[in-house]
């Protein structure tokens, strides 16, 4: 199999991760029963889990020149990602303050920081996206940088696949080139019919799987395996990541590689931590749908 050339544009931040019983109400105060720092952001864990997955893949976003930028680089690297487009800005870098409950599921508040101030492509950030197969995007980044990036995939024939999250208003222009569209159910609801004019539309479903709608309107439904959940963070990250890997060998083969991939990551705490290997992944597979990955 070829190795796809992916360029991931995105934040990148630190996740200080606090778990408890529950997570807070308005109002209310609670005891946590543990507390830590794992790299994270969209964009980074999107690029990592495409590194692990078998993707040949290039970073492009910013860190910022505080104390956690030099861990935040080094996670990138670590994962084989090529850092070449990883610019440094002068500030803080973009922190995730995530509290996880005692089934697994988290609520995210995001400063951007350094992901903020990302404001337009160098030279060689586009040629790393005319050169590649495929740019992943999402929207933890300046939607002008986004649009930038997207407009000069389509005009060098580089398929580009958003995760539009957090969900929000795009211009219709930025939708017109955008070949595949990852959301889970929330976004899908939000965005409504905005996602109809997209070619390629896959929803994210936790532990049902995914399914995916082709440009003919052809519906295909893929389930995961099962697991013991631990923490949902960086699960849709690893999915779109593992997506982007497979996705030149069709719709239903990716859906199955990235709902493995996705089911993986809730595994472990911390979203960069709980990123899968391709062969992690190609084990939970050959175990099949609803089975336990031995």
């Amino acid at each position: 199999m070829t190795t796809p050339l992916i360029a991931v544009l995105g934040s990148i931040n630190m996740d200080l991760v606090t778990t408890t019983d529950h997570r807070p109400a308005p109002g209310e105060t609670v005891l946590g029963r543990g507390f830590t720092m794992v790299p994270g952001g969209k964009g980074a864990n999107q690029a990592v889990a495409a590194s692990r997955a078998g993707g040949q893949v290039m970073f492009l976003g910013a860190i910022g020149t505080d104390v956690f930028a030099p861990r935040l680089r080094a996670v990138l690297t670590g994962a084989g990602v090529d850092t070449t487009g990883l610019r440094t800005i002068e500030g803080p870098s973009g922190i995730a303050s995530i509290v996880v409950d005692a089934g697994g599921e988290n609520s995210i508040i995001v400063v951007g920081g350094a992901n903020a101030e990302l404001r337009g492509l160098r030279a060689g950030d586009l040629a790393a996206v005319a050169a590649a197969d495929i740019l992943l995007c999402q929207l933890e980044v300046p939607i002008p940088t986004i649009e930038e990036a997207v407009r000069h995939a389509r005009d060098n024939g580089t398929t580009v696949i958003l995760n539009p999250s957090p969900a929000q208003r795009l211009p219709a222009e930025l939708w017109s080139r955008v070949d595949v569209a990852v959301v889970n159910r929330g976004e899908a609801e939000d965005l409504g019919g905005t996602l109809d004019r997209v070619p390629h539309l896959v929803v994210t479903l936790g532990a049902d799987g995914a399914r995916h709608r082709g440009p003919d309107g052809t519906q295909t439904s893929v389930a995961g395996p099962a697991v013991d959940v631990v923490d949902t963070t960086g699960a849709g990250d690893t999915f779109a990541g593992a997506l982007a890997v497979r996705w030149s060998r069709g719709p239903a083969e990716a859906l199955r590689f990235a709902c493995a991939a996705g089911a993986l990551a809730t595994t472990v705490l911390g979203a960069s931590a709980a990123i899968p290997s391709r062969a992690d992944i190609e084990a939970a597979l050959s175990a099949g749908p609803g089975e336990p990955p031995s």
